[in-house]
């Protein structure tokens, strides 16, 4: 009866471990989520032009994009509990540079000190939650990723009603948040590792039983390829909303700044549901199932959008968040499970995708809105979830 109790205990996901690592998802973004609403400020400061804007996103980027496949193939060759730790220690140190730059340069040094931090935070995190999910890969992810959608909604909040009124220098308080996150991330450490030292040693005691081969490595390359194809997809028509909603709003309703805004954070807040919804029906139909119903489902309410009335819009924009959030956790899970002993470098590689992505994404989209149009643009990025034919090329997994 004893091995029969902790098998079942053992097959329940820790939720302690994902919920603190949910809380360190929403620090970590929300901190991130502050840079971009803190522009009208810098570029005021240091009296920029928008190209040189541009390249403090291309700093930030650059650090938490690129480097993230780097550290979790790093970490993944030796894990490091407390890699969070030192991360959010980068964080603090970009959040405090950013507070009291003398120069535009401290600011670019500054703002990849903050990359840096979300670079060594989400493999490593993720890397956290598989192994604390118990084989429900999907309903950790979606608890934990639930944590990022909300801090990366508060962040602008919490920048309007704290950094814009009282200045630049007002950032320095977000050190609080930044040191909190430290403490759960250490907390956090201290029980992966507990947890590690626990399966490592259940399974010498009871080795699993031999499972069929791998995929070939062609059909892997593809399978990532075709993952990665549907990511921009996702990324393209999101970035759509992020950067350039309230502008469609404004000039397609005549509605006011307040108003378009209300509808954005609405739009994230729903998105936070469709990622833990999402991953806990892929529980149960598979991840091939939701990435069929994630992207492409989302092609109908997309193409009606761009003609429907202000109500409508917001009613659209809703089933569009929900049924488009729900995509990533089951791209992330299936990608890991095709490369199980690369989780750091996979997860690394489709979150550094996620923000690579969608900033370029951002910018073609700029691009293509001064030549045709605002309207026209949203009329034109309603065919990407089309892309979503795709993943008829998947292989299909258990």
């Amino acid at each position: 009866m004893t091995i029969v109790a902790t098998t079942r205990a053992e097959q329940r996901p820790l939720l302690p471990i994902l919920l603190a690592l949910s809380g360190a998802h929403l620090l970590n973004d929300l901190i991130q989520s502050m840079i971009p609403a803190m522009y009208p400020l810098i570029k005021e400061a240091y009296h920029l032009d928008f190209a040189q804007v541009g390249l403090i996103t291309l700093a930030f980027q650059v650090t938490s994009s690129l480097l993230q496949p780097v550290l979790g193939y790093v970490t993944d060759q030796k894990p490091w509990p407390y890699a969070m730790v030192a991360g959010m220690g980068s964080t603090l140190a970009g959040l405090i540079g950013l507070a009291f730059a003398g120069s535009y340069s401290m600011v670019l040094v500054s703002a990849a000190l903050v990359g840096l931090g979300s670079a060594v935070f989400h493999p490593e995190a993720t890397r956290m939650a598989r192994h604390a999910a118990a084989g429900q890969q999907g309903f950790a992810q979606g608890i934990f990723q639930i944590g990022g959608h909300a801090g990366y909604a508060i962040g602008p909040l919490l920048a309007a009603m704290i950094v814009v009124p009282r200045g630049q220098a007002s950032l320095a308080w977000m050190s609080v948040v930044a040191l909190a996150a430290m403490v759960l991330m250490a907390w956090t450490g201290r029980r992966y590792a507990d947890m590690r030292r626990s399966q490592i040693a259940a399974a010498k005691a009871y080795p699993p039983s031999t499972s069929t081969a791998a995929a070939a490595g062609g059909s892997v390359l593809l399978a990532m390829a075709i993952l990665i194809v549907l990511l921009l997809s996702k990324n393209a028509y999101t970035a759509a909303f992020t950067s350039y909603y309230t502008f469609y709003l404004i000039e397609r309703f005549g509605v006011s700044v307040q108003l378009s805004q209300i509808m954005l954070f609405l739009y994230l807040v729903v998105g936070a549901f469709g990622v833990i919804v999402g991953g806990m029906v892929g529980d149960r139909i598979g991840r091939y199932r939701v990435i069929w119903i994630s992207i492409l489902g989302t092609l109908p309410f997309a193409l009606l959008l761009p003609y429907a009335n202000l109500f409508w819009t917001g009613v659209l924009s809703v089933l569009v968040s929900i049924i488009l959030a729900s995509a990533f956790s089951s791209i992330l899970i299936y990608a890991i499970d095709l490369a199980p002993h690369r989780v750091g470098l996979v997860g690394g590689l489709f979150y550094g995708l996620a923000f690579g992505l969608g900033g370029l994404a951002a910018a073609a989209l700029g691009i293509v809105a001064d030549r045709i149009g605002i309207i026209d643009t949203f009329k034109l990025c309603a065919w990407l979830p089309a892309l979503g034919l795709l993943t008829f090329l998947l292989p299909r997994t258990r």
